[in-house]
């Protein structure tokens, strides 16, 4: 029981960079830190081939653009295109959430087509297949800003093993009408006797409230039956929790001098961290893509790159939806969620281009 209590983990970490300043985000400094080190990475390809070094700098235009605006497109037509469509002003509320990688890849790869036909020396495919071995980087590092803000989880694992996402509890929780001054769940250590490796596990959530006017009479029916509607109400605590609705909540209070330390034994459930799956396969086929351009440079036969991209990136997007919570309602009924059915032509387009390239074969040496 021990052991398997040791396997999950309570994941809330704040999605701000620096506490009390929001406007920061983990997921804005990853995402912009994927670019700048992108940027970095090509500079080395074109000055290693004998490229201008200053064209990175209209190629970096052209990716940063093309990202953001294929990303956001994708998402409305892909997942939510009734709301947005009803809404256009709601479009440009990127900062709300809702980006589609399969959108960014084909805007990405139209973007790419403008910047080779009005760059001399450079085709379409050579620079494609070199910004895929960034764009996977810059893949593992956006997985890894999803994870900093608890989005794109994975499903329940059923086992005692796992990550249980807190922070949207945490966030509603924020709300309660009591001055709050601190919150905090965690794995507790004397619980594991009520483990019992379905996936619902023990977390406690621990409330500091300054004193105000409340007495402990007061304050722990208000905290009785606010934490229990928030526990037990809003979507996005069940998702994560699992507080059973009927049962009395377990609360405990304790008066400090100033202060009041309010307690809740509760259960979160465990899921699959599947931003963390995500992020190291991205990051292991971006070791692969360089490993090659760094043995053969201009010797690889044009698409080859591009076509490895294709089949690793969204074949394993592919495998680890199946462990993804689905996006939008209307993916519930389906045998294979959005991502998934805009990934088989991504395969398909990939094994085309990796045939392809196989048959040509390597290019002969060139002095540079």
């Amino acid at each position: 029981m021990i052991d398997s209590f040791l396997n999950y983990v309570v994941w809330d970490p704040n999605p701000a960079v620096f506490s009390g300043f929001d406007r920061l985000r983990w997921y804005s400094l990853l995402f912009a830190l994927g670019f700048i080190i992108s940027q970095q990475i090509m500079v080395y390809f074109f000055r290693k081939e004998g490229q201008k070094e200053e064209l990175v700098d209209k190629l970096t235009i052209y990716m940063v653009l093309s990202t953001i605006i294929g990303a956001r497109l994708g998402h409305v037509l892909f997942y939510e295109p009734e709301r947005y469509l009803s809404n256009p002003i709601d479009i440009l509320k990127v900062w709300e959430g809702g980006l589609a990688s399969h959108g960014a890849a084909i805007a990405i790869l139209f973007a790419l087509w403008l910047y080779a036909k009005r760059t001399p020396g450079q085709s379409y495919l050579w620079v494609v297949d070199r910004i895929v071995i960034v764009t996977a980087l810059t893949g593992a590092l956006i997985r890894l800003g999803n994870l900093m803000n608890s989005e794109i989880g994975g499903k329940d694992t059923g086992t005692d093993s796992g990550f249980v996402y807190a922070y949207s509890a945490e966030e509603v929780l924020q709300s309660l009408k009591v001055p709050l001054e601190s919150i905090e769940a965690y794995k507790p250590e004397d619980r594991t006797e009520e483990l019992q490796g379905n996936g619902i596990v023990p977390v406690n959530i621990e409330l500091q409230i300054s004193k105000g006017n409340f007495t402990e009479e007061t304050l722990e029916s208000t905290l009785r039956s606010d934490i229990k509607y928030a526990l037990t109400q809003f979507n996005s605590t069940k998702t994560y929790f699992a507080e059973e609705p009927e049962s009395e909540l377990r609360l405990t209070l304790e008066e400090q001098s100033d202060k009041f330390i309010a307690t809740v034994e509760t259960f979160g459930r465990a899921k699959y961290p599947t931003q963390i799956y995500e992020s190291l396969s991205y990051f292991a086929i971006f070791l692969i893509l360089l490993a090659i351009w760094l043995k053969y440079k201009d010797r690889v036969p044009e698409g080859l790159l591009l076509g490895i991209f294709l089949i690793s990136v969204f074949g394993m997007r592919f495998i680890w939806e199946f462990l993804k919570e689905n996006q939008v309602e209307f993916e519930e009924t389906m045998t294979y969620n959005m991502g998934q059915i805009l990934s088989i032509p991504l395969v398909i387009g990939g094994v085309f281009l990796v045939v392809r390239a196989l048959k040509s074969g390597l290019k002969p040496p060139q002095n540079v």
